[in-house]
């Protein structure tokens, strides 16, 4: 594999050393961009030493090959180690006015970032939104670790072993391309129904369980449409990718037909938008006013929409394998289950994903847990932590389930 390893200004890049050598070792060809402060902790010849090739900092180095961007498009993979808190920072804003940060923006391959800092920089707010950022964009973390810093200092933040991220790193960069050749459809978002021209029915879904699956098929080399109700702004970036196709869609009705055209020439599709299980019965031309009801209650109307998954799964085509999430309230593991397996047998699905929603859980969180169903109840996988690494778990057990069936 081609390999970047981008090397940041903390004390951390000596180990960083060991991260490229063991990379080198294992026959990879590995191209090393430090920023200049990098070069303050390990020297330009050592990088070149141990990557076995030229070494520069600056844009304005091998311009006629387009340096600048080149490394970028050629990599299979992209390790950032030690990942400061200032490197971060300008992650998330998208910065480039060095030839590491020319290389993020220009790659469509997989990130791994090693974060490495005081525990007090990773705690502070804006590194924590900073994460959130990166996650939401399918950034892979490794660590940090809890453990001895600098200055006799010990908590969060010291940057995780070589073999750690190393090992990390490879795992994701293996299951890359598994799903090239595939047509997949994913729906994210919470759907809306208009009661009057102003105000919905709606619900707490950011769109981020299904932006993370979009854009995880796409690095893993599917071709992927994403249809997205209503998405929060920050996280739609997520879904920036060349092998995302991204068509709106507002309510449960026009969200079923965007899925029904895409899913006519799909593999797989997965049904991950918060479609709204009812709508009102008429939505009213203008705004409804309290001077209209002079105090009295108003009644609202409602009337169930459409089963979208239930009629994905009747109208499905030989091989397609279709995908449902069911957001359940539930006050124990057990109970979660029974009612994921009644949903099952309802819908129909291949596979349903069950997650557990609550006030402080599920929506709007960058983290989430899912219990993943077969047809026919049985638990079959089960996965945790961000949404992008729920996203990566449950695209494993699709292409275990495709395999079986194949």
């Amino acid at each position: 594999m081609f390999i970047v390893v981008g090397v940041t200004g903390g004390i951390a890049a000596y180990k960083a050393v060991q991260v490229v050598r063991l990379l080198v070792l294992q026959g990879h060809e590995v191209h090393v961009v430090p920023t200049d402060d990098a070069l303050r902790f390990v020297g330009l010849p050592t990088w070149e030493a141990i990557s076995r090739h030229p070494v520069t900092t600056s844009v304005h180095d091998d311009v006629p090959q387009v340096r600048h961007v080149a490394l970028g498009r050629s990599a299979d993979l992209v390790v950032v180690a030690p990942a400061t808190a200032n490197s971060l920072a300008k992650m998330a804003a998208g910065l480039a006015d060095d030839l590491l940060g020319t290389t993020l923006l220009a790659t469509t391959a997989p990130v791994v970032v090693a974060p490495a800092m005081h525990t007090e920089m990773w705690r502070h707010p804006a590194t924590v939104q900073n994460m959130a950022t990166l996650v939401a964009r399918g950034v892979h973390v490794v660590g940090p670790a809890e453990g001895a810093l600098t200055g006799g200092d010990a908590g969060p933040g010291r940057m995780s072993e070589p073999e750690e991220i190393v090992g990390a790193a490879l795992a994701l960069a293996g299951r890359t391309r598994d799903l090239a050749g595939l047509r997949v459809v994913v729906s994210a978002g919470g759907t809306r129904e208009p009661i009057d021209p102003v105000r919905f029915i709606g619900n707490r879904s950011s769109g981020r369980q299904g932006v993370a699956l979009a854009r995880a098929a796409a690095e893993r080399g599917a071709e992927v449409v994403l249809v997205a109700a209503h998405i929060d702004g920050d996280v739609a970036s997520g879904a920036a990718h060349p092998g995302v196709e991204v068509r709106r869609a507002r309510t449960t009705a026009e969200l079923a037909d965007a899925v029904q055209d895409a899913a006519a020439s799909a593999d797989v599709v997965v049904m991950a938008a918060a479609v709204a299980d009812y709508r009102p019965a008429e939505a009213a031309d203008r705004k409804l006013t309290k001077e209209s009801s002079r105090g009295r209650r108003r009644m609202l109307e409602l009337v169930e929409t459409e089963d979208v998954l239930k009629a994905l799964v009747g109208g499905r085509r030989p091989g397609q394998t279709i995908v449902g999430f069911a957001a359940e309230t539930a006050p124990d593991r057990r109970e979660l289950l029974e009612r994921g397996r009644r949903k099952a047998a309802r819908k129909g699905a291949d596979l349903l994903a069950v997650n557990e929603v609550g006030w402080t859980t599920g929506f709007e969180t960058p983290d989430n847990a899912v219990l993943i169903l077969s047809a026919d109840g049985a638990l079959v996988a089960e996965a945790s932590g961000t949404k992008r690494e729920v996203a990566d778990a449950l695209w494993d057990t699709v292409i275990s389930v495709r395999g079986t069936e194949q």
